[in-house]
């Protein structure tokens, strides 16, 4: 069980601002990359390296720096990682060199892999037991906002500015976050470690505390990373316009942000178990998925768009809050960090799954398909919470 160094309210806020930061500069760089490649004249190989390379810096480096956030405590790694956010984004609106992009991203993947571990744990020690669930449901509603305004006003600023104006904005969001962070964030000393091994750590992440919340959230991750590529796609293929389709993508995404805080506040209450929750937020978007492949024109996008991002606002906050109750609070960076590789395996891996399916049957077989994933991790964590 976790326990908080006291009750600060106050506190959560600027970490809400962290993962708003990271959840912001991701999609509103990300969004506007086939039109940055395609006015440099590069290869669709180029855009996709750009695109990986973010989350690639994430999967290698947060379970390192969730590691070093136990070591010496979280508060620097998380004001540290803001700030080397800002570095690598001002560095590339000074330089203004359009080949620079792929370096910044670099940067930027490397320096969220410092501060979202670090937030997380911080957010665990911070709440008191009974209140993490509302914790985690607004650090992830805040994530969740950045999703949403990230392509939106990303692309109303390289409109006004080009690429040089919103990685200044970056810059500056993130300094904002690391200042407020400074200023309301009280320090948390880190806590005697017992020395562990590898095959000791090994064994902590193979246990079903660790596993069981895992796998939902890179499964949920997976299920929203699939909405927002995919379902523009099956909008356009029934004659929607960039305009509905582009609604439909923000309505999921402000779903999954308004039901994350429900979702938390429910759990405290002890009207909402854990694995319960979990399951059904998975079932929930594989019923999404199957919606979107079955029902056709806008009615079937629109739902789809609703039951998804529901699913994703209600797995994610208990995924999160039962790590931090089931982890010892010394290894939380370490937890986190493990847990937020998770989650981009699943960012990266369901596309892939649903476009390979795509390629050798159609879209709605590959939605199908991972739908019927979605399905049978939620009866897993049924029987095993059963068990």
């Amino acid at each position: 069980m976790t326990e908080p160094v006291t009750r600060h309210r106050g506190a959560l806020r600027p970490l809400y601002a962290a993962g708003f930061v990271t959840a912001f500069g991701a999609h509103s760089i990300a969004a506007g990359l086939g039109a940055y490649t395609h006015g440099q004249h590069a290869s669709l190989l180029t855009l996709g390296l750009l695109l990986a390379v973010y989350d690639g810096a994430e999967v290698v480096l947060k379970p390192v720096f969730g590691s070093l956030a136990d070591r010496v405590g979280p508060r620097p790694v998380l004001l540290g990682g803001l700030l080397a956010f800002a570095v690598a984004s001002a560095a590339f609106a000074v330089a203004g060199n359009p080949a620079l992009v792929g370096l910044a991203r670099l940067g930027q993947g490397a320096a969220a892999a410092a501060f979202s571990p670090a937030a997380g744990a911080l957010v665990a020690r911070l709440s008191p037991a009974k209140r993490q669930g509302r914790a985690f449901g607004g650090y992830g509603a805040w994530k969740g906002l950045g999703y949403t305004l990230g392509p939106v006003l990303g692309g109303a600023l390289i409109t006004l500015g080009g690429f040089p104006l919103l990685f200044a904005v970056l810059a500056g969001l993130a300094v904002a976050a690391a200042v407020w962070a400074a200023v309301a964030v009280p320090a948390v000393a880190p806590l005697p470690r017992a020395r562990e091994t590898v095959a000791g750590l090994v064994r902590r992440l193979g246990q079903g505390g660790f596993l069981r919340p895992t796998a939902a959230l890179a499964a949920t991750t997976g299920a929203l990373a699939v909405g927002v590529g995919f379902l523009p796609v099956s909008g356009a293929a029934a004659g929607l316009g960039p305009l509905a389709t582009g609604a439909a993508v923000s309505v999921l995404a402000v779903c999954s942000s308004l039901v994350q805080p429900w979702a938390g506040r429910a759990r405290d209450a002890g009207q909402l178990h854990d694995g319960t929750g979990m399951a059904l937020g998975l079932a929930a978007a594989a019923a999404g998925l199957a919606v979107a492949a079955l029902v056709p024109g806008a009615g079937g996008v629109l739902a789809a768009a609703v039951v998804v991002g529901a699913g994703v606002g209600l797995a994610t906050p208990l995924g999160f809050a039962h790590l931090a109750a089931t982890t010892p609070p010394e290894r939380l960076g370490q937890t986190m960090g493990a847990a937020e590789v998770g989650r981009e395996l699943g960012d990266a891996g369901a596309p892939l799954l649903v476009g390979a399916v795509a390629v050798a049957a159609s879209l709605d077989a590959g939605l199908l398909t991972l739908g019927a994933l979605l399905a049978l991790t939620a009866i897993t964590l049924v029987l095993e919470g059963r068990s």
